[in-house]
């Protein structure tokens, strides 16, 4: 293996988001560290999803100052709170604080290769240009969010003068970042209309995400739930947004009841959760269970006491680019999947054999294939889930994908004369 013949890498993260938030680049670090290379990581307060600084970080902050062995730098931020203004202000705080006294921080200290974790704000990219600059170190800005497309898409920026200036914005980072790890084979199109300058081929990478280790692993017994061999039960994990989609969930919950013994168990929080909780309580869903945010631990548990998993998004251009997170750790798992969605995901699971899948917004498509899933055997089922973790291996394995990571990092350095 070339990391066990080549010299340690000095490794930057940049990210806005980092432990004990709940994000999956703590599994990168650690990797990486595992890996024997020097790993920094350059983040803000721990805040998210509240919006509020965990407690655990206020009472001992110096507990936080260090993760698996990697060095953690932390920059004062505006938290997120509550309202659309605070969150311009935490987005903007981070970047222009990271750029600043981030780089202040990391004075003297040498990398080889700087690696930003781009969920929304892309503009967590900025500091580690800055940073890249000054060290002359290459950047890689892993896309995982179509900048000013999904602002578009979810509402939060109409004007399209606003949206324009976004666009070139995109266009700088992009500009100036050594390589682009694109999350989706969807994404490439839409990053080369914002690289404005020449842009050769091997910049643009496909890396997309894998499922945390938890679920490769054997599962502890589900605490969350109790098994129930009466009901056909559908797992639904996640952020439980608009975007997802619920009033259909809950259309193809109603239609299905007093036909089909189903139970729709819904793990999770997110904007729409008074929403759902009052209409479950509303239409008397009592085939609907709201179990509320727990932590990743448990979901694996979870999934295995699942007979499907679903995956629902509203489609739109940006959406059907996109290959939500949770559909990695759903195949990981080993357990069929139920799609209501276009694009990208859906194509994973009709290609994978993973499992079934219906058009986004499809209340009825949806009925529909949670009652095929019913009457397959288990048998049937069973093979489902097995296609889906034999895919899971082959695309989206993260020992192969740090590998490929690792020889980027050491191909780009050469190029810049680091080594």
């Amino acid at each position: 293996m070339e990391h066990l013949t080549e010299k340690p890498l000095k490794v930057l993260v940049v990210t806005q988001y980092f432990w004990p938030e709940n994000m999956r680049i703590n599994d990168l670090v650690r990797d990486f560290v595992d890996r024997g290379h020097e790993v920094t990581v350059l983040t803000g307060i721990p805040n998210y999803p509240e919006g509020e600084v965990f407690a655990d970080y206020q009472r001992d902050p110096q507990r936080f100052a260090t993760y698996h062995g990697a060095q953690v730098v932390r920059v004062p931020m505006r938290v997120r709170g509550k309202g659309s203004l605070r969150l311009v202000l935490n987005y903007a705080s981070f970047f222009l604080s990271a750029s600043t006294i981030g780089a202040f921080r990391l004075r003297g200290r040498p990398a080889d290769a700087l690696f930003v974790y781009a969920v929304s704000p892309i503009m967590a990219a900025i500091p580690a240009i800055v940073i890249g600059w000054l060290k002359r170190a290459p950047v890689f800005v892993w896309v995982l969010d179509l900048w000013p497309e999904t602002l578009r898409a979810v509402g939060v920026i109409k004007h399209p003068r606003v949206l324009g200036l976004v666009g070139r914005m995109v266009s700088w980072i992009y500009n100036r970042t050594d390589y682009l790890l694109l999350q989706s084979h969807g994404f490439f199109e839409n990053v080369r209309r914002y690289c404005t300058r020449p842009t050769s081929e091997d910049r643009l990478v496909y890396f997309p995400s894998w499922a945390e280790d938890d679920f490769s692993a054997a599962s502890a017994p589900c605490t969350l739930i109790e098994a129930d061999a009466t009901q056909f039960t559908v797992v639904f994990a996640g952020n439980l947004g608009e975007a997802q989609d619920f009033p259909a969930i809950l259309e193809a919950a109603e239609q299905l009841r007093g036909s089909v013994a189903v139970r729709w168990v819904i793990v999770g929080d997110g904007r729409m959760s008074e929403w759902l909780a009052e209409q479950v309580r509303v239409r008397g869903l009592d085939n609907v269970h709201l179990l509320g945010r727990h932590p990743l631990e448990a979901m694996p548990g979870l999934f295995a006491l699942a007979d499907a998993l679903l995956v629902s998004l509203r489609t739109n251009d940006v959406f059907e680019k996109t290959i939500p997170g949770k559909v990695q750790a759903y195949l990981a798992s080993g357990r069929p999947l139920l799609g209501m969605i276009n694009g990208e995901a859906a194509r994973v699971i009709d290609e994978s054999g993973a499992g079934l899948s219906c058009n986004s917004s499809d209340a009825q498509g949806l009925a529909g294939i949670v009652r095929q899933m019913v009457e397959r055997s288990p048998a049937q089922r069973q093979e489902m889930g097995e296609a889906g973790r034999r895919y899971y291996l082959e695309h989206y394995s993260k020992s192969r994908l740090m590998d490929q990571l690792e020889s980027l990092f050491r191909k780009a350095t050469r190029r810049k004369g680091i080594q």
